[in-house]
């Protein structure tokens, strides 16, 4: 073995013994770099005749891309075995389950609100929306509610700016009953025409579901709840009707037959005569319980005058529902603060 091959030899085992890319780069000096061995051949050609240096030349060309060739290929096998150590420290056991990523669900209380709004729609009623911060005169004036009633003590509601003298400002809806006015100041400005002709007016069927607030907190009460108010005017709308709308509601919403309804005399400043609505299941948890769960009444003739119509001809029943209290008792719940707590461990049920 001459010179050469046995400095190959000696690059190859340094190679070898270089267990990091660092002291491979320095094996790697030691024959290719600037004063390497390689390097130091190279420069001894100069003291041999033009004849010798053709063949010596060539002889250390070869050994330099020998080592080069052994250094590129520990290069890539220490490569490789970083790149197994890698996977090795992040390797995953497959046949462990996946992890899943949670599904989201609508809220018990928009579950709801979707029913009534289908169920209604199913009987003619449009859904109408609003603002939620409302003027004193839809939420009160032209419902009926005079400047000293109760309802709109501080205590009661939350006001958005003073009000003026005359009791008008910007309020919080307490009730969702003021887009029963405007739609039906609408209702009557679209068919103003045929009014004036002495023709009769489509009837107006609608509900308002939304928001409300009010100073309100307890377990059945919460001061942001939800309301869904319903209004029916029309020339021969009666209490018939209003007793029909409801049994059909109530057994399509708790999908039951087996359920009483019961009219109870109330007062409501924008009814007159005024009626609570009950329910009584005939089985179940609730069985034989009288439960409350709307408000209804002959629209007042005051608020029908509001609505731009003439009450000795126009008739008709508006009505008013917690789809809160009802979501309560579709799923069993008796504390109302719960749909609010926005605890996923409780609202993953619904889902």
């Amino acid at each position: 073995m001459n010179d050469l091959d046995q400095l190959v030899g000696a690059a190859q085992a340094d190679f070898a013994a270089a267990a990091t890319p660092a002291e491979l780069e320095n094996a790697k000096a030691r024959y290719l770099g600037k004063a390497g061995q390689v390097t130091e051949l190279l420069k001894g050609m100069a003291a041999l005749s033009h004849e010798e240096k053709k063949t010596r030349g060539a002889e250390i060309n070869q050994t330099k891309q020998r080592i080069e060739a052994l250094l590129t290929a520990r290069r890539q096998a220490l490569a490789e075995a970083e790149m197994q150590a890698h996977l090795k420290a992040e390797a995953l056991d497959v046949t462990l389950p996946g992890r899943q990523h949670g599904v989201g669900g609508l809220h018990p209380v928009s579950r709801t609100l979707e029913r009534i709004e289908a169920i209604f729609g199913s009987m003619g009623f449009e859904v109408a929306d609003g603002p939620e911060i409302e003027e004193d005169w839809f939420n009160f004036t032209a419902l009926n509610t005079p400047a000293d009633h109760p309802a709109r003590s501080m205590h009661d509601t939350f006001y958005a700016d003073t009000k003026a003298p005359d009791g008008s400002g910007h309020l919080l809806r307490t009730h969702t009953s003021p887009m029963q006015v405007r739609h039906a100041v609408q209702h009557v400005k679209r068919h103003a025409a045929a009014l004036a002709a002495g023709q009769a007016m489509p009837e107006i069927r609608v509900i308002a579901p939304g928001r409300t607030y009010r100073v309100d907190s307890d377990a059945t009460h919460s001061p942001m709840f939800h309301q869904c108010e319903g209004l029916w005017i029309g020339e021969n709308v009666s209490f018939k009707d209003l007793k029909s709308v409801f049994a059909d509601f109530f057994r399509n919403f708790f999908e039951t037959d087996d359920l009483e309804i019961r009219f109870r005399p109330s007062f409501f400043p924008f009814t007159e005569p005024s009626a609570e609505v009950d329910i009584a299941f005939a089985s179940g948890p609730l069985k034989g319980r009288w439960l409350e769960v709307a408000g209804s009444g002959q629209v007042h003739p005051n608020v029908v005058r509001n609505f731009g119509l003439d009450p000795e001809r126009y008739i008709g029943f508006a009505f008013g529902m917690g789809p809160d209290r009802l979501t309560m008792l579709r799923y069993g719940v008796n504390d109302l603060r719960l749909f609010f707590d926005g605890d996923l461990r409780f609202l993953s049920q619904f889902k």
